[in-house]
């Protein structure tokens, strides 16, 4: 790449040539870049290891290379590390989730736009026609109008094409200039398959409101562990109510054409939804996993988590049980919300898992995962594990089998 090639005569973080590596990348996709520029990128990083470049830039060219260093996984496929992702504080987390949410859906569904009206070429093959289209702007829409009213940036107008110009003038606003350039940077298909655009960006929702879980979640276990029932009660319930209205999310996904994904999905080998840190999280605050499911492959696949686990993680079941007392005694006042809203969060979460099989049986069928599971056998058997193990926090509780 000429330009790489100029810049590395005169290394300048300032001055990198992000563009036009980013118009490489597109051009061919990021499993088929040419070697050799490869390894300018990699010359690159090291050209500015030790200097005071940008914090994006290193980052950036780590999910670049992240094939040419064999490590290629979910978080790399995503570029995670780059995105804005909800942080250490619960009581900002939402706002955090809901920025970005909004800034993710109307990146997409402004490239759905401007394919449909020919103003891009980027990832020609197979665009969808436009009954297509237009049920990905109403699902899109139907999570960003929620986000964008807690913002205070809504309403958007009636007219679903007015309303996804709406959304891409609020992202602009609500996001920050080095935010709204990690956006651009964090988009890097494998291939150049049309439906792969909307497959990252949906991932990266669901990896930012996984995030504001965790930290809701963790938040509720200190607030039980402080007998603060209202509190407890307040964050879980939240958990439980932006897991339902991301639901739509999973329908937009589902709007993929099947051989588009079937022909990119061969090119993301290494990667799979099972290395999920934040979900792996996700599921074990809210209680202990049984030894056979802390020895299989989700586990194997987020070992930080799994670690997390073995040396004494804190879960919200344990912070319950603590807090109510001896089964044999009344539970204390104020926790009945609480109850509910363990209740509320559990069905959330097992509709969720299930929502997720059936479009893997819609997408895969019998084939592998990518992340070199078994693929939809794993997921059958995973939705039938309970969220909570006591049958007052958990209407599945007793009825499911535990894998």
């Amino acid at each position: 790449m000429d330009e790489l090639a100029t810049w590395l005569a005169d290394p300048d973080p300032a001055t990198f040539p992000y563009a036009p590596v980013v118009a490489g990348f597109h051009g061919t996709g990021k499993h088929f870049v040419a070697q050799h520029t490869l390894k300018q990128l990699a010359l690159a990083r090291e050209a500015i290891r030790g200097t005071t470049a940008p914090a994006v830039l290193p980052r950036w060219l780590d999910v670049l290379l992240d094939k040419w260093d064999d490590r290629y996984d979910y978080r790399s496929y995503l570029a995670l590390s780059l995105l804005p992702l909800p942080g250490t504080d619960a009581g900002s987390a939402l706002v955090a989730r809901d920025r970005l949410v909004a800034g993710l859906l109307g990146d997409v569904l402004g490239f759905e736009h401007d394919a449909a009206a020919g103003r891009t070429a980027l990832l020609p093959e197979m665009r969808p026609g436009p009954d297509l289209v237009a049920k990905r702007f109403r699902l899109g829409l139907k999570v960003a109008r929620p986000a964008l009213a807690r913002l205070g940036a809504g309403p958007l107008a009636d007219d679903d094409g007015t309303a996804v110009t709406g959304l891409r003038t609020a992202m602009r606003r609500l996001l920050g200039p080095d935010e709204l350039r990690a956006l651009d940077l964090s988009i890097l298909p494998v291939y150049v398959s049309h439906d792969e655009y909307l497959f990252i960006r949906v991932l990266q929702v669901f990896e930012t409101t996984f995030a504001m879980l965790v930290l809701r979640l963790r938040a509720g276990i200190t607030a039980l562990d402080d007998r603060a029932w209202a509190v407890a009660a307040g964050h879980v319930s939240v958990a439980a109510r932006i897991l339902t209205e991301s639901a739509p999310t999973f329908s937009l996904l589902a709007t993929m054409q099947v051989e588009s994904f079937r022909t990119f999905r061969e090119f993301t080998v290494g990667a799979s939804a099972i290395q999920s840190r934040n979900y792996r999280l996700l599921e074990s605050l809210c209680r202990l996993p049984d030894d056979d499911r802390l020895a299989s492959a989700a586990f194997h696949n987020t070992p930080d988590v799994r670690e997390q686990v073995r040396h004494g993680l804190r879960t919200l079941e344990q912070a319950y049980t603590e807090a109510v007392g001896p089964a044999d005694r009344n539970p204390p006042a104020g926790a009945e919300p609480v109850v509910a809203a363990f209740r509320a969060f559990a069905a959330a979460v097992r509709r969720w898992r299930q929502t997720h099989y059936r479009l893997a049986v819609r997408m895969l069928g019998d084939r592998t995962g990518t992340g070199y599971t078994e693929g939809t056998p794993y997921l059958s058997r995973a939705r039938t594990i309970p969220v909570f193990l006591n049958d007052d926090l958990d209407d599945a509780a007793g009825a499911a089998g535990r894998t």
